[in-house]
């Protein structure tokens, strides 16, 4: 196994961080991304099953070779097509988080980040002094020499991580690293990992299909949908203007694509025979249109006047939140609204029942 002084191919252009542009099929699935991140930097890979993700992570540590495409880390080339290179995984320094932790069941913790120092070509004393090293920074010193089958699932992930950080990765892949922790130790090793990330100066890919992980961690998001990246930005940015029906829900917002009328002040916004009316002066023809499900009115008969944006609906489908109640309704597309159950009461909601919702123009957000 090459030691950590092999010669590899270098490339200004991933200086300090990881550049991923490729192309692979499987079978009939076709994924095609492109990303950068810098050092210190994690970037959140998120979308539903079966979008690729981890299908990206297998393409950076070079479990999948692409079709097309350059990988490169830390000014280290780990993938060009063009050029005909492909270093194996044991060339590229990447430090994997399996989503069940891959740890050797017959082993002690000890032993288990022992493997990954023993990666790097480290043998005897020097092994054992990363591997310590390592579980003394993660908090996990005093479980050394326990097996791996008798500590916690937030130990085990810890141990995962100082196995894969002993290798002295370039770059870190997480692959859904909550996916085996039960509800009370997520939100605690959640906030863990985040810290931890932050102050370790890598590189880090993390993979989750959970709105709440992405949303935790997500200095940057990248959104992936059916083997393409749909969106991809800042947290913020990505929460102010989504652009997919993911993003969408992710960020708890009712969007819809509407061909907007000319002129100025109110004016029609339509989508599939609805129309909204809205205040954009400044655009017209195909933009987004995005409000919260919060300023969304429910009322069980229209009230009096001539509001706007006031529609007949029906209730499709009543999703309890922690403090609410999610109404999903069909006023001709599909209307998501938030009230508290005190008012759900009050109005009688059930699925099928008829309702008036209601959203002012001065709620509503219009954007190309």
């Amino acid at each position: 196994m090459p030691t950590m002084h092999t010669q590899r191919p270098r490339d200004d252009d991933g200086a300090g961080g990881l550049v991923f542009d490729a192309t692979v099929r499987r079978g009939d699935f076709r994924l095609h991304a492109a990303f950068s991140v810098p050092p210190a930097q994690t970037l959140v890979l998120v979308g539903p099953s079966g979008a690729g993700k981890s299908t990206c992570l297998a393409l950076v540590a070079g479990l999948l070779r692409p079709e097309a495409g350059r990988i490169a880390c830390a000014a280290d080339v780990w993938c060009n097509t063009a050029a005909g290179l492909h270093l194996p995984p044991e060339r590229r320094r990447a430090g994997v988080l399996f989503q069940d932790y891959a740890l050797f069941p017959h082993l002690t913790v000890r032993e288990n980040v022992r493997y990954g120092a023993r990666a790097r070509g480290r043998t005897g004393a020097a092994a054992d002094a990363v591997a310590l090293a390592w579980l003394e920074r993660l908090g996990v010193r005093d479980l050394a020499d326990r097996p791996v089958g008798r500590i916690s699932g937030g130990q085990r992930q810890r141990v995962a991580l100082a196995r894969a950080l002993a290798a002295e990765p370039e770059v870190l892949l997480l692959d859904e690293p909550f996916g085996s922790l039960d509800v009370a130790t997520r939100g605690l090793v959640r906030t863990e990992l985040r810290a931890f990330l932050a102050s370790c100066g890598l590189p880090a890919v993390l993979v989750t299909h959970d709105p709440v992980d992405a949303l935790a961690f997500g200095e940057r998001i990248a959104v992936l949908e059916a083997g393409a990246i749909s969106q991809i930005g800042a947290r913020d940015e990505l929460l102010a203007r989504p652009r997919s029906a993911f993003v969408a829900e992710l960020a708890g917002l009712n969007l819809y694509r509407v061909d907007l009328a000319t002129g100025r002040g109110l004016k029609e916004a339509r989508v599939a025979g609805v129309v909204f009316h809205v205040l954009a002066d400044d655009r017209s023809g195909p933009a987004f249109l995005s409000f919260t499900p919060a300023e969304v009115a429910l009322a069980a008969a229209r009230g009096p006047g001539s509001p706007q944006n006031v529609f007949p609906g029906r209730v499709v489908e009543i999703l309890p939140l922690p403090d609410r109640l999610r109404v999903v309704l069909d006023i001709g597309v599909v209307l998501v609204a938030e009230v508290t159950r005190e008012a759900a009461a009050a109005l009688g909601l059930d699925v099928g029942r008829s309702m008036w919702a209601a959203v002012k123009a001065t709620a509503i957000r219009v954007y190309d």
